[in-house]
């Protein structure tokens, strides 16, 4: 005679990943006494196609507020971001939203 046992309560692996999925990451960009405001403008828009208006806004709000979120994601897509930005000289973090 076969016994059976109810089946345990088993935790999902995948959940934790899940959650990290859905959960959207913003990209940062900080002001920094180096770059002009021009070219954090057109940084804005080389990379993220903004309109010279929008570019222009996240600019002025990074040099008022001290910091402006460009863009959000999955977490390689700010990871992406946010070396792209390096590249361009700029101070760009990434956080989870």
């Amino acid at each position: 005679m076969m016994t059976t046992t109810a089946p345990q309560e088993v935790l999902d692996p995948y959940l934790d990943m899940d959650e990290e999925l859905s959960t959207p990451w913003v990209v940062l960009v900080w002001n920094d006494p180096i770059n002009l405001m021009s070219y954090v403008t057109l940084v804005l828009q080389k990379l993220f196609g903004y309109s010279k208006e929008k570019a222009t806004k996240l600019m002025m709000q990074v040099h008022n507020d001290g910091k402006a979120v460009v863009s959000s994601g999955t977490r390689s897509e700010a990871e992406r971001d946010v070396f792209r930005l390096h590249e361009h000289g700029l101070w760009a973090t990434m956080q989870q939203d």
